[in-house]
Parts: C-alpha cells; structure tokens; sequence
C-alpha cells in the first residue's frame, strides 16, 4: 500500500492560451486531511476537476494509492473511491432523508426490487452513530428541504462514507453556514479521518481549514506556494504566509 491515497505528478493544464496549472506536485496521505487555499484564479477548481476526472491533464500523472491513473474519467474517478461534497450541497431537496442517502444507488432485494424497509432501517441507524440527529422531529422520512445547512452537509458526507469513499472532497463547504452550522461540519470532517479516510477540504476561511487539517497547501495562480504541517505552524503563522503570497506571489 503507498503511503499516499492520492499523488499528483508535475500536473499542468491549460485552456488555450491560459495556463492555469503549472507542474502541481500534490498529495493527500492515508487517512489526512489536507487543506487546500488560494484566491480566485489560484486554480484550486482546475486542480479537483483533474482529480474528479472532469478534466485532463494537460501534461503530469496522477496515482491512487501507488497506482497509475491514465485518462482519468468521472466514473473511474468514483470507482477509485473518490466523492465530493459541493458547495451547492447537491442533494434533492423534495425527498426524503432516505432516499437522498441512497440516491443512484438504491439498495434492492433478491428479486429486483426497490428494498425500501431496509433503506429505511440504514438511514436510521446512520442517523443515530453517524449525524447526531437524537431528535423524534427527525426521521427517515423527513424531507431534506427542511434541514438546516449544516445537516445538509452532513448528510452528503456520510452518504459518502457509507458507500465507502476513501477520498472526499469538500468544496467550500463553510460558505453561507452560522457559526453553529459551521462547527456541526466540521465535526462531519472530523468524522472523516476517524473513519480512516482522507479529504481535500478547499475553502476560502483559514481559521475552518486549520481546525481540522492536518497538513496546507497554499495554491497562487497555478503554483504550490507553499505546504505546511499544522502541527509544525501557529494559526497567525499561516496566515502571515497567505498574506504574503497573496501580495507578493511567492514565500521568499
């Protein structure tokens, strides 16, 4: 087994003209969280679109657990155990709990058909050991638009751990959370490394990637700028780098 789940090898890429990627050196470790920051246009989306298999590199290699990945598609992606969770929490907000954990993947019996008790049951259990929800209010067949965002959130991530994904992907998923929303996702992050799985959390807050990451990695206009252990760097540290590279394009 390789000591890393995810490796990407000088990986660039460029639309026409823009070069958006520069010879991106990027891991993400056996059961790490790796926090993943940059401005706009620091090519953090360019980069989990490569490793989502939306898009090709231009150049560079890319391996999941040691092993080479060439031509990269979504579904291989998938089949490889990678999943994200979006910022837009693509769930389908008329249905039920149930059915949003089991969506495109529906458990079925001997015969074919839809197995919907034991859907029910799953959903039950994960509620209780894997998204805290302790409330009668709350069941499985309680309709998804009526949670807040945070529990939202947290339905995708443990739908993701319970198809056994061993790579999420967090895509901003802090953004438009209250605090106490926000500390309910984290916990879901947590949750994750607990799990033995890896994540690649990407957000625009420093203060939420560095209560949960075990490693940064500091994007600027294509390039790794910078890779710090947090348990090697104080908060304000890190976020002196940040400043720097934003105003200066390098750590020099």
């Amino acid at each position: 087994m390789s000591d890393y789940r995810l490796e990407l090898r000088n990986v660039a890429k460029s639309f026409g003209e823009v070069q958006s990627l520069h010879n991106v050196n990027f891991e993400v470790g056996q059961n790490e969280v790796v926090g993943l920051l940059g401005d706009n246009g620091a090519g953090k989306s360019t980069l989990i679109k490569i490793v989502t298999g939306y898009h090709q590199p231009s150049s560079g290699e890319i391996y999941f657990n040691g092993q080479k990945a060439e031509n990269l598609t979504v579904p291989q992606a998938r089949a490889l155990g990678v999943e994200t969770v979006y910022q837009e929490r693509a769930l389908a907000e008329q249905q039920t709990l149930w059915r949003n954990i089991f969506l495109g993947r529906e458990l079925t019996t001997r015969l074919g058909l839809l197995d919907v008790k034991r859907m029910r049951s799953e959903t039950q259990k994960l509620m209780v050991e894997s998204m805290g929800f302790t409330s009668s209010a709350v069941t499985p067949d309680s309709v998804i638009k009526n949670f807040s965002g945070g529990e939202k959130q947290g339905v995708a991530i443990v739908r993701a751990l319970y198809f056994e994904a061993d790579l999420i992907i967090l895509d901003e998923p802090t953004m438009g959370l209250a605090l106490s929303e926000t500390r309910k996702l984290l916990t879901f992050v947590r949750q994750i490394k607990a799990a033995g799985k890896s994540a690649i959390f990407i957000d625009h807050n420093v203060f939420h990637v560095y209560e949960v990451a075990d490693r940064v990695v500091v994007l600027d206009r294509g390039t790794v700028a910078g890779t710090f252990l947090t348990k090697d760097i104080t908060l304000d540290e890190l976020m002196e780098k940040m400043y720097q590279v934003a105003h200066t394009g390098s750590l020099d």
